[in-house]
């Protein structure tokens, strides 16, 4: 099976920006793992003095952007072990807002949300390289929609370079 060829059938049309961002040449766990090292290189070169900027009131600062692509992957992580696992249980969405506004990032370190972060994805790559071919290919419901396990990967993915765009273009 080419694991990286993934198809329209496998996640709702939400995801495609996301699913766009990703090279579609490798698999879904070298995918994590290349973007791991990308995303903290990101991250650490960030300036100090722009950790705890927001671009215009309302808006997250970049520490609160860096915990919501932490808090999202654990998300997507756990629904991809359900679905792999052939849990036919159709999984509800997340209110993202919710989640930053509870999470008071700008009361942490940025140190410690590089790390967590870090944490996370090894957590991620662990999980996805246990994955048997036919677990990837699975699908379950999510949010009220279909989803493959290998779709969450590369969504997780794509949604980590979709936001460090959006911290070149409005942050920095």
């Amino acid at each position: 099976m080419n694991e990286s060829l993934i198809s329209k059938s496998e996640y709702n049309s939400y995801y495609q920006t996301y699913i766009d961002k990703v090279n579609s040449g490798i698999s879904v766990v070298e995918s994590l793992k290349k973007n791991l090292d990308v995303v903290v290189s990101f991250y650490s070169g960030i300036p100090k003095a722009k950790h705890d900027f927001s671009y215009a009131e309302g808006k997250w600062t970049v520490k609160d952007v860096l915990l919501h692509v932490i808090d999202t992957e654990r998300i997507f992580a756990y629904r991809a072990l359900r679905i792999a696992r052939f849990d036919g249980t159709a999984l509800p969405g997340f209110e993202h807002n919710d989640y930053v506004e509870a999470a008071s990032a700008n009361h942490r370190t940025f140190t410690s949300l590089v790390e967590e972060y870090k944490s996370v994805r090894e957590a991620t790559i662990t999980l996805f390289s246990s994955f048997s071919s036919e677990a990837l290919l699975q699908i379950g419901e999510a949010s009220g929609f279909p989803i493959s396990v290998r779709a969450i990967g590369f969504i997780i993915v794509g949604h980590d370079h979709h936001h460090a765009q959006i911290i070149k273009e409005r942050y920095l």
